[in-house]
């Protein structure tokens, strides 16, 4: 197996644009969580709404079902929106908020991005897989409104 090394100037380049790069996928993550919550709150509502209409027990049970598979997808949405506030990777801020200024200003004497990129990507890997649960409930509680709507119909 043959590998290569990368220049010294372009290390700091590829350093920062992948900085960058995981900095931007969290940031999809949060706006996609956001949008899934709101479609998953107005669904829930309409869901509230007819709780008190007396229903065939099959739309009962798969409408229930259906709020069920919405609540763990929220859940999981809230999950990919909550703040990490870890302080103790040496790399992000909620480590240096714990610092005065002259112990921030020693930190910036160290090159952390490669541990600003292991970082971040690990957080970034944790928020697609809640995102990615969430829309597998959300697409089973749409099949099970599906059938609560086609139970309804009979």
């Amino acid at each position: 197996m043959t590998t290569s090394t990368v220049p010294a100037p372009d290390i700091d380049k590829n350093l920062d644009t992948a900085c960058a790069s995981v900095a931007s996928e969290i940031g999809r993550t949060d706006g996609k969580a956001s949008l899934l919550l709101a479609l998953n709150g107005a669904v829930l509502a309409g869901l509230v709404s007819i709780a008190d209409k007396h229903l065939p027990p099959a739309t009962t049970t798969f409408g229930a079902l259906a709020a069920l598979a919405l609540g763990a997808a929220t859940v999981l949405l809230l999950l990919v929106v909550r703040p990490r506030l870890r302080g103790d990777d040496r790399a992000s801020f909620p480590y240096w908020a714990q610092l005065d200024e002259s112990a921030i200003r020693a930190c910036m004497d160290i090159d952390t991005r490669v541990a600003r990129i292991r970082i971040l990507s690990v957080l970034a890997v944790r928020k697609y897989r809640y995102l990615r649960r969430a829309v597998d409930l959300i697409l089973t509680a749409l099949g099970f409104l599906a059938l609560a709507g086609a139970s309804a119909m009979t």
